[in-house]
């Protein structure tokens, strides 16, 4: 069942949405490049990213065993490189690239963790190799903070999620990610991890991670410092397709906000499972987790069993056809429909809308104040993203406002 909004959303994506999940730490597999590498141009590009990253990426994934994969100083670069590697291998994304909020609405791209550097580079927000060498860096810095204090992560899976949460905090223990589909994991000291396992919440059972320490915490906080000590150099562009935020679930309308989310997420929880709330309110149709894939879609097939949602793995070069397929589906029916002569302003979040006193008919400059939206934690801004006409509001003000709901038509202006 489309949720109760729905009707207004088919303004912005005509009943037809595609996502884009990028995977994080902890899908690496060992020879996880091997089959990639028949590809055209595959093993220069890994040499390359490595010559990025200052790993050899390409050994690492052709031959590396389990442990050294594991090491999270090259696992992140490595995650994120193969990641980009299969999306430029797709030819890119369907929709428009030029970087305004309001364009390439019907590809929506969410990460995993340090997935979010990946989703990052695909809406336009940073460089490939902006992309590759920040997550080196995080990659190197987490290792670090790991090595400050002897912590893990335990998985948890299924049981109350309220009692769930009640147990971790009486062992001193934090919610790392919470994933959804029944998941959440638990990240802090080595001894309240052991009492976790043995004294699981009911109806639960718990999994230690092999990782090397409580990412998504305060213990991480040396490298969230780092982090912040270089992203001023870096000039991002605003995304220029829905980007999700692990922080909330909520589309991130710039790209200054999406860098500083990239960097506060270090020590702040996944809420991969907001971003599987907002996918599904968004009415997506299809999805493709890019490689080494398998942990997302199994999270989404969980959360959205029944919703009638094709789900493509690419666990190899023989899946490229069906997700070329997919993306060609979104293409041709952008072309058959033809562009309309008026454009929709979303909200980039979720919350309470607040339009501007413009009133319809006003001429308004690219980069005008429309509004802003009002959430439990913060308030974005909404602005027009190319010259146009106020044609109508779609709102009022305290509208209940989701991410990419439509909020107003704009007639763009044409030169003459």
């Amino acid at each position: 069942m489309p949720p109760a909004t729905a009707a207004g959303r088919r303004l912005w994506h005509g009943g037809r949405v595609l996502a884009v999940l990028a995977p994080g730490q902890g899908a690496q597999k060992p020879g996880m490049l091997t089959d990639w590498l028949e590809l055209p141009g595959a093993e220069s590009f890994f040499r390359w990213a490595g010559a990025i990253a200052d790993a050899d990426l390409l050994t690492l994934g052709t031959t590396g065993d389990a442990e050294a994969i594991q090491d999270t100083a090259v696992t992140q670069p490595l995650v994120v490189a193969m990641s980009l590697f299969v999306a430029r291998e797709l030819g890119g994304l369907p929709g428009p690239v030029a970087h305004s909020p309001s364009a390439g609405r019907d590809v929506v791209i969410a990460g995993h963790s340090v997935g979010e550097l990946t989703a990052a580079a695909l809406a336009g927000v940073l460089s490939v190799e902006a992309a590759i060498a920040l997550t080196a860096v995080r990659g190197r810095a987490m290792a670090a903070a790991c090595a400050q204090t002897p912590t893990g992560m335990s998985a948890v899976l299924g049981g109350d999620p309220d009692e769930v949460l009640a147990v971790l905090e009486r062992h001193g223990l934090a919610p790392a990610n919470l994933n959804g589909a029944g998941q959440i994991v638990a990240a802090g000291p080595l001894d309240g991890l052991a009492a976790l396992k043995a004294d699981p919440p009911a109806k639960a059972r718990v999994m230690p991670l092999s990782v090397a320490g409580a990412f998504h915490t305060p213990y991480m906080a040396s490298a969230r410092e780092e982090l912040e000590g270089l992203v001023d150099g870096l000039r991002p562009a605003d995304p220029s397709r829905l980007l999700l935020s692990n922080s909330d679930g909520a589309a991130v309308s710039t790209g200054a906000e999406a860098v500083r989310r990239l960097v506060s997420q270090i020590t702040s929880p996944v809420r991969f499972d907001a971003c599987l709330a907002t996918l599904r309110d968004l009415g997506v149709t299809a999805v493709i987790e890019l490689p080494p894939a398998g942990a997302l879609a199994g999270l989404a097939k969980r959360e959205w069993k029944g919703a009638g949602v094709e789900i493509l793995t690419l666990s190899g070069p023989a899946d490229l056809d069906r997700a070329r397929e997919l993306i060609a589906a979104e293409r041709g029916r952008a072309e058959a429909e033809h562009l309309p002569d008026w454009r929709v302003v979303v909200a980039p979040a979720r919350g309470t809308v607040s339009p501007a006193e413009v009133a319809e008919g006003t001429r308004l400059p690219a980069g005008s104040p429309l509004g802003c939206i009002r959430g439990r934690r913060e308030e974005v801004n909404v602005s027009a993203a190319y010259d146009g006409v106020l044609a109508e509001w779609l709102v009022q003000e305290g509208d209940l406002v989701d991410a990419g709901d439509p909020i107003a038509r704009l007639y763009p202006e044409v030169s003459a």
